[in-house]
């Protein structure tokens, strides 16, 4: 999960004057929350006097790719990139942890911290142990010849640190393990970790989870992440095979949207959202927050009110319903498993009864016995970006859901439904209320205010693989020379590459001469 120590934590009730203060603040919000609840309920009541509703959502209009303004996908440099040297600093390992999502960041961000150090990168290790328990590592998901040729022109990448071979010798080079710090700038690698590499030879980062800043002010950076993320970082043929089979069923009958229901324990247990659950479930809920995440003390109705809650399964339910889907849409599921069983899908379910998953729709045995490991990650992971619609319920700190949504925007701005879930808020809470008339209205009112897959401008907490315009992206016709798609980048890059190995190759020749001569 991404940045989950950015939350704010409340503060704590003293006694005396500043508990009874902290409990009139309390009070006072609570009145504030129910306020709005009651205008939302007035404010979106549907006009009843013939004319038409004052909003509207075109569901034509989302099945397809949204408005690209002009821009196009584009990663390739656009000023100077020298090859990479064959001659470098010395190795970089690094061990991936988290989730499929968190570990293809960290994998982005090894490959621009071996550019900025001029070091040659060992193939990243996966985290076996700290997710999923799976030990497919980087050889079973991703197609490792496909990855060190796409990435020839940005950094050195061998499979292994090699031996060396000394006076009929042979010695090991051993890795400096160091911690990097959260979002180490980039003068951290050009110092401190630089400065081991040259002592040792090579260096071991662990955990590599977020250890590099995602905001450089160097578009070049950027637009490596890009390429090793959208272009060099490729499934292996089984597993494309398996989620390209599963697409053409699902659209074999036309439109598919793809949603991830993110109503699972674990995130359940960070966001603090319990008193919808039995006390037994509560238990369960607290005692994983209790062994996993940080102690802090969480309200639900504030956390609720300000959209820190995922969406309920009906609320999402809701939502599509309000914005004029009907039980006929089919719906990709990509989750794992929800907490609370079938009583939470059952309202769901019956608003859109056309449910499927990987295992619905594909019961080959590789995804039976991987449902819930890797493999079933990354099949998740490829259905949700070939999906007509993409909807993500918890995208706040979900990896998943942010590098999806970062993944159909360079893909050629494909729609995503992005909730605004504090925007909801008060219409949930007036509907829970009893206040039902204008809730439709009032969903509509909120989503027509997000953003449907289209190029907006990144602010923070967006994180730069949910959003890489405008750095990842050109337009052909622009009078802003940044802005413009670079022309003849291979051959200009084959060219540079072929121009310094011919250079090195003289300079070797020269340097062999000399050597010769001084003997």
């Amino acid at each position: 999960m991404r940045r989950l120590g950015h939350h704010r934590q409340p503060g704590k009730q003293g006694g005396g004057g500043k508990g009874l203060l902290a409990k009139l603040s309390i009070a006072v919000f609570v009145l504030l929350i129910c306020t709005l609840s009651l205008l939302f309920s007035v404010s979106f009541t549907p006009i009843t006097n013939g004319s038409t509703a004052t909003t509207k959502i075109s569901v034509e209009e989302l099945w397809k790719s949204a408005n690209s303004g002009g821009w196009r996908p584009s990663s390739a440099p656009r000023s100077e990139w020298p090859s990479p040297p064959k001659e470098t600093n010395g190795y970089l390992r690094v061990r991936c942890n988290g989730g499929l999502n968190q570990q293809r960041s960290a994998i982005c961000n090894a490959v621009l911290a071996a550019r900025i150090m001029n070091a040659t990168l060992v193939l990243p290790e996966l985290d076996a142990n700290s997710f999923w328990h799976d030990d497919s590592g980087f050889h079973g998901l991703y197609d490792v010849e496909h990855f060190i040729q796409s990435l020839r022109f940005d950094v050195q990448i061998v499979e292994r640190i090699p031996e060396i071979h000394k006076n009929g010798k042979t010695k090991k080079i051993k890795a400096f393990q160091l911690r990097p710090p959260r979002d180490a700038p980039i003068s951290w690698y050009t110092t401190d970790a630089l400065k081991k590499m040259k002592e040792h030879g090579a260096i071991y980062l662990t955990p590599f989870s977020h250890r590099l800043a995602e905001e450089i002010d160097n578009p070049e950076y950027q637009r490596l992440r890009c390429r090793v993320n959208y272009h060099a970082l490729k499934f292996k043929p089984h597993i494309m095979k398996l989620s390209e089979s599963i697409v053409d069923k699902l659209r074999s009958q036309g439109h598919f949207m793809a949603i991830h229901l993110r109503f699972e324990m674990d995130m359940l247990s960070f966001a603090g959202c319990f008193d919808i659950f039995t006390p037994a479930e509560q238990k369960i809920l607290k005692k994983y927050r209790k062994e996993n995440f940080a102690d802090k003390t969480l309200i639900y109705k504030e956390r609720r009110a300000i959209g820190k809650c995922p969406l309920t399964p009906e609320e999402v339910g809701l939502i599509l319903r309000a914005m004029e889907f009907d039980n006929s849409t089919r719906i990709y599921l990509a989750a794992g498993e929800l907490f609370g069983g079938e009583r939470f899908m059952k309202p769901f379910r019956a608003l859109f009864p056309r449910l499927e998953n990987h295992s619905t729709v594909d019961a080959s045995e590789e995804l039976a016995t991987n449902s819930r490991g890797l493999i079933g990650s990354a099949v998740d992971y490829m259905v949700c970006l070939l999906a007509d619609i993409f909807m993500p319920t918890y995208d706040g700190p979900s990896n998943f859901a942010n590098n999806l949504l970062g993944h159909r925007l360079y893909y050629g701005f494909r729609t995503n439904i992005r909730p605004d879930r504090k925007g909801l808020a008060p219409v949930f809470i007036a509907r829970e209320n009893g206040r039902t008339a204008g809730f439709e209205e009032a969903v509509r009112h909120v989503m027509l205010k997000t953003n449907f897959g289209g190029p907006h401008k990144r602010i923070s907490p967006e994180s730069f693989y949910t959003n890489s315009w405008p750095e990842c992206f050109c337009q052909m016709e622009t009078q802003i020379p940044a802005h413009k798609c670079p022309e003849n980048v291979m051959q200009n890059l084959h060219s540079q590459l072929e121009s310094e190995n011919m250079g090195l190759e003289r300079y070797n020749r020269s340097d062999s001469r000399v050597s010769s001569a001084e003997r």
